[in-house]
């Protein structure tokens, strides 16, 4: 039975439920989430799970192939590397260890890149000039090249790679935030709490801060994505994460070596690696075309 209501109210809703309800009619966007989803759990749980220790090798189990082929074993479901070692117990590592990382390091990025972008579209005359044409070159170089010059002058390992990576994705939030910021500085909401006598930290942590959520979050997927690429390929060139350490991009290098005899070292990491990207990406596109949708309506 429907309950009895006085006031005929309409419902309007906010803009994270807008966004939410065009992001979830896309049925590629929502396949992507449910990827991401997964992958996130296999990063904070898939280590309690996995069978094997991901470093440990055994020689009696050198190469053994992935439990659908005739040879293979339901021990190894994933089969074994060269050294004997559990492929899916690295994959799930693996996982953690890169898709961990590539989430820390967007974090950090995003809060440096904010908070420098803040400073650059509320300043004004040569510092901001200065500022400005730096980040304009920065952002005209691919991140992976930053990432690899950076690890060239601190040296190779994982944590020079994590550094470089950061400093290499912190362009792209202040180029994002300051042009943000410029654009709401013009508006007429910031221009009245400035008038009612609002220093610039308060104007962008209770004005404009608020409205650029959305932004940000669209903006980190795409670092996410770049981030991922970028350590699985320091990694893969040996410039980043070094053997043992169960990371996907030493893992793709590892498996290259076996690849004729062994293809499976190669087609598990490489096809991890894709769907983490692909996830990323599907849901970076999914946030903006939604944000966009409702920017227009």
């Amino acid at each position: 039975m429907a309950r009895f209501n006085l006031y005929d109210e309409e419902f309007f809703p906010s803009p994270w439920q807008h966004t939410w309800r065009t992001f979830k009619q896309s049925h590629i966007a929502m396949t992507g989430l449910i990827l991401l989803i997964f992958f996130s759990l296999t990063a904070v749980i898939g280590p309690f799970l996995a069978p094997y220790d991901p470093v440990e090798q055994n020689t009696n189990s050198l190469l053994v192939p992935p439990a659908w082929f005739d040879s293979g074993t339901i021990a190894h479901l994933f089969g074994t590397d060269a050294v004997g070692r559990d492929m899916l117990s690295r994959v799930i590592y693996g996982c953690q260890v890169t898709f961990g990382i590539s989430i820390l390091l967007v974090i950090i990025a995003m809060i440096v890149g904010v908070s420098l972008g803040a400073v650059a579209g509320m300043t004004k005359g040569v510092r901001s000039s200065i500022l400005n044409h730096l980040l304009d070159s920065l952002m005209a170089i691919p991140t992976l090249l930053i990432a690899i010059v950076i690890v060239a002058m601190l040296g190779t390992g994982l944590v020079n790679s994590m550094w470089a990576i950061t400093l290499a994705l912190i362009p792209q939030f202040v180029h994002g935030t300051r042009d943000f910021v410029r654009d709401e500085m013009k508006k007429e909401y910031v221009l009245a709490a400035r008038l009612d006598g609002a220093g610039k930290s308060f104007l962008f942590f209770q004005s404009i801060l608020p409205n650029m959520i959305e932004l940000l979050v669209v903006q980190a997927t795409f670092a996410l994505s770049t981030a991922l690429l970028d350590i699985t390929a320091l990694g893969f060139l040996g410039l980043g994460a070094q053997p043992p350490l169960p990371e996907l991009g030493v893992m793709l290098s590892a498996g290259l070596e076996v690849a004729y005899i062994a293809p499976w070292n190669l087609a598990i990491p490489g096809i991890c690696i894709f769907l983490m990207v692909l996830a990323v990406n599907l849901v970076g596109d999914g946030l903006r075309s939604a944000v966009r949708k409702r920017m227009s309506s």
